[in-house]
């Protein structure tokens, strides 16, 4: 790849400024290596010269730069059972609330967002078919967003590398995936269409608002990369997509009391989870 200059402090704050409209994320001198390769990685792909060229190109959003830039700048490490505490905490106690006022039959609707490469969306799936004995009394609906289309790409098309499936025994590798040349498995296809996948940018309502209500939210380790401001917009958003008496699970360093007063704490045997007040449909 090419040398290109180091930005000047007035072009990294522009950049900086662009990307946090964009996306709500906050990048600081602290991040200024990161995002210069970057920029330069970009630079590189639509050849062009300078940095005030490709800025000029990114805010006209020429052939969706601003999303191919976005896309390179997500951090999108993940695997299957991440924190799998708050699985068990679905399927020991989270459900067993929102399915009070349920009949057999009912909706029940998970959102995981930011999903990245879908390691979290099909980690509840599978989860659920194997820890939670109603699973097939009630329609469960899982979605995945994430602001990255790259990493939607290919969640959809559900292969994964051997680190991804580093905390799943042989067993459940066995039963809900299928071996590929070089290391990588395909989830089943049953399994990989029971998850919608779907671009959502969550400091954006009109993008939060059209993936409608859920009983549950895993929202993880994304808040921590907002500022204030965008955390309780992003945090606002969130409660208008939860169904009154819904749940919301963040990432272990995350805390909603700190965000947002509108949400109340739920502190089971498992994890520590947040909840819009209400009662349960």
């Amino acid at each position: 790849m090419a040398e290109f200059p180091v930005l000047t402090e007035e072009e990294f704050r522009r950049l900086c400024e662009y990307l946090y409209r964009r996306s709500g994320m906050i990048f600081t001198e602290a991040k200024r290596y990161y995002v210069e390769r970057r920029v330069h990685e970009r630079m590189s792909a639509t050849a062009s010269k300078s940095f005030t060229g490709y800025f000029a190109r990114l805010r006209i959003n020429a052939q969706n730069e601003s999303e191919h830039f976005v896309n390179a700048l997500t951090v999108n490490e993940t695997y299957f059972y991440r924190e799998d505490h708050q699985l068990k905490c679905l399927s020991t106690d989270i459900l067993g609330e929102r399915i009070r006022n349920k009949r057999k039959g009912g909706m029940i609707r998970i959102w995981s967002v930011p999903c990245s490469t879908g390691e979290e969306p099909f980690s509840v799936a599978m989860w659920l078919l194997e820890n939670w004995p109603l699973v097939d009394e009630y329609e469960i609906e899982i979605v995945g967003s994430d602001i990255d289309t790259k990493a939607l790409e290919q969640a959809n098309e559900g292969i994964f590398g051997k680190r991804a499936l580093m905390r799943l025994s042989p067993y459940l590798i066995g039963k809900y995936f299928s071996a590929m040349p070089g290391e990588r498995w395909s989830i089943l296809d049953d399994l990989r269409h029971s998850v919608h996948f779907s671009r959502v940018n969550i400091v954006e309502p009109n993008e939060t608002r059209i993936q409608g209500h859920f009983d549950v939210i895993f929202c993880r380790n994304v808040l921590i990369y907002f500022d204030d401001a965008s955390r309780r917009i992003a945090a606002e958003n969130l409660y208008e997509n939860l169904l009154p008496g819904g749940f919301i699970c963040l990432g272990h360093t995350e805390s909603m009391s700190r965000i947002s007063p509108l949400f109340e704490v739920r502190r089971f045997a498992d994890a520590i989870v947040y909840q819009r007040p209400g009662e349960s449909d």
